[in-house]
């Protein structure tokens, strides 16, 4: 690869075929697919963090989103990814497998392809040892305005929290903290009478799509300039059956 080419590091999904195809517009792009962790050791770390009734009722959300959420958006949010061009799987030829982002195998692969920028998409947090190894910088697409919404499901609580003004994306630096890098670019959404839970990650990604390219292109050119977020800092987790229906039936969000 030349300097002026991107690694793409993500788990296979529809979120990872779309940046993709936007980048690759612009660069030359190869991907490395992050394999998941196995669902007992994720399941077992959720439990250890927050507890069984909270797990409990995240997975029955989970349920509820899958039987009566996805489908009934279904096509919001092909219109939402239509918005964007091109959307398909990624083409085999430009894609590996890597047990995790933080392996030796990975590692390996980056240093092989030397490209200027890599981008992550739904990977494991990455290690210090990871970004100081990877050299070059590491950038991140985060569904929610950072500090204040890191974690998960950014918009989705920032409605909940009735913070229009912070409901969007960031396109930010990866260090080891939890979605706690420098900020390079924000953009806001509005969600409307048609979009729900199942389709704000969409609107999420189609606004961050473009800064995301100027985010990499900013880093190429050593033009990189870190913004300052919104006052507050705090880690969003998935919200439990109960709460999901507390807040669309109190406060009208779905």
């Amino acid at each position: 690869m030349t300097a002026k080419e991107v690694v793409l590091v993500a788990r296979k999904g529809w979120s990872a075929d779309s940046i993709y195809h936007v980048l690759a517009t612009r660069y030359r792009v190869h991907v490395i697919f992050e394999q998941p962790p196995s669902l007992w050791k994720l399941l077992q770390w959720r439990i250890r963090r927050s507890g069984f009734i909270t797990v409990g009722g995240q997975f029955l959300f989970r349920l509820f989103e899958v039987m009566f959420l996805l489908g009934g958006s279904a096509r919001r949010r092909r219109e939402i990814l239509s918005w964007h061009g091109p959307h398909g799987s990624i083409p085999s030829t430009m894609a590996a497998t890597t047990p995790s982002v933080n392996s030796k195998d990975c590692l390996d692969r980056i240093k092989t392809l030397s490209p200027a920028v890599v981008v992550i998409n739904g990977t494991r947090i990455l290690t210090r040892h990871t970004l100081d190894a990877i050299k070059v910088p590491v950038i991140n697409v985060h569904a929610g305005i950072t500090p204040r919404y890191r974690g998960v499901h950014g918009a989705y609580w920032a409605l909940v929290n009735n913070d229009r003004e912070n409901c969007g994306v960031t396109v930010h630096l990866v260090d080891e903290g939890v979605d706690t890098g420098g900020i390079l670019k924000q953009a806001l959404i509005h969600p409307g009478p048609k979009d729900n839970f199942a389709t704000y990650p969409y609107l999420q990604l189609a606004a961050a799509l473009s800064p995301l390219c100027e985010a990499v292109q900013e880093c190429m050119d050593g033009k990189t300039r870190v913004l300052a977020g919104p006052p507050g800092s705090h880690r969003w987790f998935h919200p439990t059956l109960w709460d999901y229906l507390h807040n669309r039936i109190r406060k009208g969000v779905r």
